[in-house]
């Protein structure tokens, strides 16, 4: 295959670092514009508008007390998942990062019109406006942590898992479109949780699969061999857990 241009569109996370490691090794990143994000305070107006204040608070509490928890209870099992699946943490060079306030910017737009990339991956972003999807001709392609479109938002493992629904407990390669999750299926992977995970290494499980899956999707999309596929007939947009719906599933449903 010729050397293609791709540009990766990501957050601050390590899940943008984990893709840019496992696609440049392969391919060849050329550009990261890295976006900071909207502030904490318009972030949780926007929410509380949305969700209501007591379920905000309750989605904060969770954040604050069940997921730190979590997570430094699982370093074991989290080092042993990183190590299974070769999930890289390395930071990305500085030469090949480009920082932005937002991936809807105008300066982004610019960073992608002077690159003129071949493919863009989509990895940890806010929803991507129609201008940006339209400032290029190339496809975006994003690496959604859920079965799409049953589990579309966040946390699509953890919340197919207190449905008892397991066989959509997975991950999704799709094109990214205007809306939430909503683009054309590429490819779809399923994980079967161990009874050492809980939903701060549910994800580790899904990027292992998913790393795999976005690698063989960059190669059929540069080969011109994508049949997209069909998704659940279900369609749901989730959240994430305020705190006392995850002590309600974690006793009743056995849901970590």
């Amino acid at each position: 295959m010729d050397k293609k241009k791709i540009l990766l569109l990501g957050g601050r996370d390590e899940s943008t670092r984990m893709v840019f490691n496992s696609l440049n090794k392969k391919f060849g990143i050329d550009l990261a514009i890295i976006e900071a994000g909207e502030s904490k305070k318009l972030f949780l107006k926007r929410r509380v508008k949305k969700l209501g204040i007591i379920t905000v608070i309750g989605q904060i509490f969770f954040q604050l007390f069940v997921v730190k928890f979590l997570r430094m209870v699982s370093e074991g099992r989290r080092n042993e998942l990183l190590a299974a699946g070769n999930l890289d943490l390395t930071e990305i060079p500085a030469d090949k990062i480009r920082s932005v306030q937002s991936v809807n910017a105008e300066a982004t737009i610019e960073m992608i019109k002077d690159l003129n990339p071949d493919l863009i991956i989509v990895n940890g972003t806010r929803i991507i406006s129609k201008k940006v999807l339209a400032s290029v001709s190339c496809k975006f392609i994003n690496m959604h942590s859920g079965i799409t479109p049953k589990y579309r938002g966040v946390h699509g493992a953890y919340w197919s898992l207190v449905l008892n629904d397991v066989k959509n407990c997975g991950i999704t390669v799709h094109f990214v479109d205007a809306g939430i999750d909503t683009g054309n299926i590429i490819e779809q992977g399923r994980v079967v949780p161990d009874k050492k995970d809980n939903f701060t290494t549910y994800p580790l499980l899904q990027l292992s699969a998913g790393l795999k899956l976005q690698q063989k999707a960059v190669e059929d999309y540069f080969s011109d061999q994508i049949i997209p596929k069909k998704g659940t007939e279900e369609s749901s947009l989730w959240v994430h857990p305020t705190i006392w719906a995850y002590f309600y599933y974690r006793f009743f449903r056995g849901v970590k």
